[in-house]
């Protein structure tokens, strides 16, 4: 009986020793994250919370692309409609740019037919038919001027005026005899400015130092 009992203890004893050298692993497993057991239960809702944050931000993104999409779709079509308002509108004033011009050259052109129906009239006195001729042509050129007055197209007056190449175009040379020399004496072809820009230059005849 002696003999089993101390057999018995001593398994005892070496189980026990066993089981703390266990312990004492696990333990230390453990305490130096060695341990490759499952994950904590306790992760498992801050991932979720991660995930649902992450889709969150997702969906958000998703929506300013699609608000910025609609936005940059909005501006192209509004300036294609500015740029098709401004052609439109440049071509008007390439066709109409001169409607009032030639509203105001409609005037003259009843006056002119107006003297051309003299004409047409029978008089017995060609005098008059003349005179009425005259006056109509007086009047349209008065009122030609009167036009290009109010449109900023203006007639040369170069005589007596020294010769400028930007404004002048001489055809001919004449011998100063009460003109200084480089002077315009002569014009053969009015020459016009539209608003100070020369449009059409004068014809005229300069003076020059008349030789013996």
């Amino acid at each position: 009986c002696l003999a089993l009992a101390f057999i018995f203890n001593s398994f005892s004893l070496y189980c026990f020793r066993d089981f703390l050298s266990a312990f004492s692993t696990a333990a230390q497993q453990r305490s130096t994250g060695d341990d490759c057991g499952p994950e904590d239960p306790n992760d498992e809702p801050r991932h979720l919370l991660n995930e649902n944050s992450l889709e969150h931000r997702a969906i958000k993104l998703e929506e300013q692309v699609r608000v910025l999409t609609e936005r940059y779709q909005r501006a192209l079509t509004d300036s294609e409609n500015v740029r098709r308002r401004t052609q439109k509108f440049v071509e008007d004033a390439k066709i109409f740019g001169i409607q009032s011009f030639c509203r105001d050259l409609v005037e003259v052109a009843d006056i002119l037919e107006k003297t051309t129906e003299c004409f047409e009239c029978e008089h017995n006195d060609p005098t008059l038919t003349l005179k009425k001729i005259y006056e109509g042509l007086s009047l349209i050129e008065s009122k030609l001027q009167s036009i290009f007055a109010k449109h900023g197209l203006q007639k040369m007056n170069p005589i007596g005026g020294k010769y400028d190449p930007y404004d002048h175009e001489i055809v001919c040379h004449i011998p100063a005899e009460k003109m200084q020399p480089g002077t315009v004496a002569l014009v053969t072809l009015d020459g016009y400015k539209l608003h100070g820009r020369t449009i059409r230059h004068a014809h005229v005849g300069v003076a020059v130092e008349a030789h013996e």
